[in-house]
C-alpha cells in the first residue's frame, strides 16, 4: 500500500527483454534504495513493483507482460525520469490518500494552462472508468495522489503546485504524453457492494452528485 506522496525522483538505467514478453527494469534511486532489500515493494510512476536486487543506489525489478501492456511502463527507456516511492510503514501518516499501485488504465495528457503559481492539467481517461471520477475526489497519476479539480464525459483536471510541478515528472509532460491511472479503490468497492442495484443512470449521477443516489 502507497499514498501517493513522491519520495524520489528515479530514472531509469536498464530495460531488458525477459522470457515471454515480461521485461527486467533497473531503476536507479538512491533514497528508495537507502533501505531496500529483496522482496520489498516500490511504486514505479504508480506502479507497485518487487525489489529483486539492491546495488549503488539502483534496483532491478521484473515486470509482466501484463502489466506492460495494461500500464505506460512499456514505453520507458533509459533515461527517462520515473516518481519513486516506497510502500507505506504502519503507523506512518497519511499524506495523499490509500494508493495500492494496481494501475486501472492508461490516461493521456491533453492541455497544460499555466497560471503564476500552479498549472491546471487536463487527462483524458478511458471510458470505463471515469464512473470512478468525481470532482474533488482522489486520483492517482504516475503515482502522485491529486484531488480532482473537474470532470467531464471523458477526461478530468487537476491542479499542480510548483513542488508537484518540479520535484515529480508531471512538471515535464508534454500534450499526448502517457500516464497510469489508479482511481479511488473505494469508489470501486462501493460498485462491487451496491451490485445490480447501481444502473448506469445511478453511475451518471453519483458521479456529477454523490450524495443523490439513495
Amino acid at each position: 500500500m502507497f499514498t501517493g506522496i513522491i519520495e524520489e525522483l528515479g530514472e531509469i538505467v536498464r530495460v531488458a527483454p525477459t522470457a515471454g514478453d515480461s521485461a527486467l527494469l533497473g531503476v536507479r534511486g538512491p533514497l528508495v534504495t537507502s533501505d531496500a532489500r529483496h522482496g520489498d515493494s516500490i511504486a514505479v510512476n504508480g506502479v507497485c513493483l518487487t525489489v529483486v536486487e539492491v546495488a549503488d543506489g539502483v534496483f532491478t525489478a521484473d515486470v509482466m507482460g501484463e502489466t506492460l501492456r495494461r500500464s505506460a511502463l512499456g514505453a520507458l527507456r533509459p533515461g527517462d525520469p520515473v516518481n519513486l516511492e516506497r510502500a507505506a510503514a504502519l503507523g506512518s501518516r497519511l499524506g495523499g490518500h490509500l494508493v495500492q499501485g494496481h494501475v486501472d488504465g492508461v490516461g493521456e495528457l491533453i492541455s497544460r494552462e499555466p497560471a503564476e503559481q500552479w498549472e491546471t492539467v487536463r487527462f483524458r481517461l478511458p471510458a470505463a472508468l471515469s464512473r470512478y471520477v468525481v470532482e474533488k475526489g482522489s486520483i492517482t497519476i504516475d503515482g502522485v495522489s491529486l484531488t480532482v479539480a473537474a470532470v467531464g464525459a471523458d477526461e478530468f483536471a487537476v491542479g499542480l503546485i510548483p513542488t508537484t510541478l518540479k520535484l515529480t515528472t508531471l512538471g515535464a509532460k508534454g500534450v499526448g504524453d502517457p500516464v497510469n491511472l489508479e482511481v479511488d479503490v473505494l469508489a470501486k468497492y462501493v460498485e462491487r457492494l451496491l451490485g445490480d442495484r447501481l444502473t448506469d443512470a445511478d453511475a451518471r449521477k453519483l458521479a456529477s452528485d454523490p450524495g443523490g443516489v439513495a
